[in-house]
């Protein structure tokens, strides 16, 4: 029987194993799942990527890029909020309520790089691609580096200790890490 080419597979392949980071996190992320997922044998996962590295690495890609790809829109749309702080709030409040488990497995595969050193790498591309992107915003690279910077902290430290977000301290920190984004902070507030 002569075997079928499929020129979709390797994309279906990386799709699922996308998916399974979602639900089972980084640990949970096997070949076997994949091709389950897939609908695909488990001969085609370990054809496509010839370990569990290579895969990660394919799903992070495609994680980084949906992310990038959302990021630069949410940019972009920044110009009819009220303020960058306003578009920041909303961002921060979207992604620790409706689209947490998304900001889950971004900050996660982000994080996965400090024990798995060939991840590195792409997790440097998509924090330099973000700051590209952040410029418009901050006037310049080192305000756009110091804008990624405060609002993946903020979005950090909310998703670890699932603390209440305080839009007015997210104003005041944009107020004055980067003038002419938040609000001032009142006399006598900071």
């Amino acid at each position: 029987m002569p075997r079928r080419y499929d020129p979709e597979r390797r994309e279906r392949i990386v799709a699922a194993a996308a998916r399974v980071l979602e639900r089972r996190g980084i640990n949970g992320l096997t070949h076997r799942a994949v091709a389950a997922e897939a609908d695909v044998p488990l001969g085609s996962t370990t054809y496509h990527f010839d370990g569990g590295e290579a895969l990660l690495l394919a799903a992070l890609e495609r994680v980084n890029s949906e992310w990038l790809e959302w990021f630069g829109r949410w940019v972009a749309e920044a110009g009819a909020a009220p303020s960058v702080a306003d578009h920041v709030v909303t961002l921060l409040d979207d992604w620790t309520g409706p689209r947490r488990a998304s900001a889950e497995l971004v900050y996660g595969l982000y994080f996965a790089g400090l024990e798995r050193p060939a991840l590195r790498p792409l997790a440097a591309r998509c924090v330099d691609e973000m700051v590209r992107l952040a410029r418009p915003l901050a006037g310049d690279e080192a305000g756009a580096r110091a804008f990624v910077g405060l609002v993946d902290g903020l979005l950090i430290q909310l998703l670890l200790t699932g603390g209440p977000h305080r839009p007015e301290e997210t104003r005041a920190a944009l107020a004055r890490l980067l003038p002419g984004t938040g609000s001032r902070p009142r006399p006598g507030t900071g």
